[in-house]
């Protein structure tokens, strides 16, 4: 049987039904790791002891009670660079940290107690400021799909991860666009669910309310399944949300209703001009979703320019995070120079929490005509390597907004976003479209993505490595 490309939802049925041992998943996925890492640069730590020695208890678990410990029983999963993993430095992508995690983040904690194997940790722009992940500590993270392009960011070392096989999953954070950019651009699924969905214990928020933590796969399922472990507040965190009424991988199972459908081509902030490849794919998603029986009517956004909004939450939530740091000489030049700069403006973060809720009321109008909002999600397909290459604190802040024009909105009024897969462009790099819900609208999102994975799949398509 081989086990490449297996996803997470047949990963655990196999262990499961004691076809396939955690201890095989784990050294075939750290086989793929020491084959593919050294060039994709998509781990920057991987834990090869531990993972070992945590798929033999839990092979040792099964034997011995005859049943699985979890959904995720056995299954490697990886983790981005800025959350906790127990006695593993949480780098934030940058050499200037070297103290190891006393505890796991809850995030962690919960895809443990479900059963995952930690396999490693993933690679991030230093930070996570930029939607592109390279940096002086860990060089390019290369596109599985074409190593000389981009991965975008900043979850890019988890997405290149899933989309060459290395795992079937792992988890990333999005505050600005930093889980749906990098799997538009690798071809995975990437949710932003609703802020306050699942707990960034031990932080009470994470960026100044911009950042959630959530999985990046190549199915639906695998994300709903992931979700399912992790969804769940705690009383430390700043923001609270109701459970769903039934589990996400339930949920996808069943038809979403008829639904209203705003084709917006334009960004919030204004028209931005799309790559024709990049338009063909939102214009064959909407197609599709007429033909499955929906109403997609084109129209326009509110207006809406999040960028002082996002620049003030992200400039406070970098702050916060500088206090981790040994030696500011050993962060990246333009993070030097950007310091200065983030703590100027980090008050403004303050005042973006505290409008968050007017500004919605205006956003969300949107809602009262509308289900949801069919949209691109970036721009332009997959940019070569060296985005950012030569580039100062000005033009590196003037490209990462041009890239997050369709995605930063969402964050900063903190409703659910996907990045759903749409296809390829000529040269054979992956396309994708957004679809934006109304506030603690997961479940349509879920529906609505399943509806158009089982119309036009992409998960039966992998890079040739």
């Amino acid at each position: 049987m081989s086990l490449d490309y297996l996803t997470l939802v047949d990963q655990t049925r196999l262990v499961a039904s004691r076809q396939v041992s955690s201890r095989e998943l784990v050294e075939h996925s750290l086989g793929l790791i020491a084959r593919h890492n050294p060039d994709i640069k998509a781990f920057t730590n991987v834990m090869v002891d531990e993972a070992q020695a945590q798929a033999d208890e839990l092979d040792g678990r099964l034997a011995r009670n005859n049943e699985t410990v979890g959904p995720l029983h056995g299954v490697p999963i990886a983790i981005k660079e800025e959350y906790d993993v127990k006695g593993q430095r949480t780098t934030f992508g940058t050499n200037a940290v070297s103290r190891p995690a006393k505890d796991d983040c809850e995030a962690v904690r919960r895809l443990r107690a479900a059963g995952a194997v930690i396999i490693g940790k993933t690679a991030m722009p230093e930070f996570g400021q930029w939607p592109f992940t390279e940096s002086t500590t860990y060089g390019y993270t290369r596109n599985p799909w074409n190593r000389a392009y981009s991965t975008a960011g900043s979850s890019g070392g988890t997405a290149a991860a899933v989309a060459s096989g290395m795992v079937a999953a792992g988890i990333g954070g999005d505050g600005g666009g930093s889980i749906r950019l990098p799997s538009a651009w690798c071809g995975l699924f990437g949710a932003k669910v609703q802020r306050g969905r699942v707990s960034p214990a031990p932080n009470k928020a994470l960026w100044r309310a911009l950042g959630v933590i959530g999985p990046l796969a190549r199915t639906v399922a695998d994300s709903a399944l992931m979700l399912d472990v992790m969804a769940g507040s705690l009383p430390s965190d700043r923001y609270q949300v109701e459970p769903w009424a039934e589990p996400l991988s339930t949920v996808i199972t069943k038809q979403p209703r008829r639904l209203r459908i705003l084709l917006a081509e334009a960004a919030p902030g204004g028209a931005s001009e799309l790559e024709a490849q990049t338009r063909a794919a939102l214009d064959r998603t909407a197609d599709t979703l007429a033909r499955l029986g929906h109403d997609v009517i084109e129209g326009d956004l509110p207006e809406y320019k999040p960028g002082i909004a996002m620049i003030g939450q992200m400039a406070g939530g970098v702050t916060d995070e500088f206090k981790q740091i040994d030696s500011v000489s050993l962060l990246e030049a333009r993070t030097r120079h950007a310091a200065p700069l983030y703590r100027l403006i980090s008050p403004v973060s303050t005042f973006a929490e505290n409008s968050a809720d007017a500004l919605a009321a205006k956003m969300f109008t949107v809602f009262d005509t509308y289900d949801a909002i069919l949209m691109p999600m970036t721009a332009h397909p997959p940019l070569r390597l060296g985005v950012l290459d030569g580039e100062g604190l000005i033009g590196t802040i003037r490209k990462s907004l041009a890239m997050t024009a369709y995605s930063a909105a969402w964050n900063v009024l903190g409703n659910p976003a996907a990045s759903i897969p749409a296809g390829f462009t000529a040269n054979g790099l992956p396309l994708a479209v957004q679809l934006v819900v109304p506030p603690m609208g997961e479940p349509l999102m879920f529906q609505v993505a399943a509806q158009l994975e089982q119309a036009a799949p992409w998960a039966d398509r992998h890079p040739s490595l």
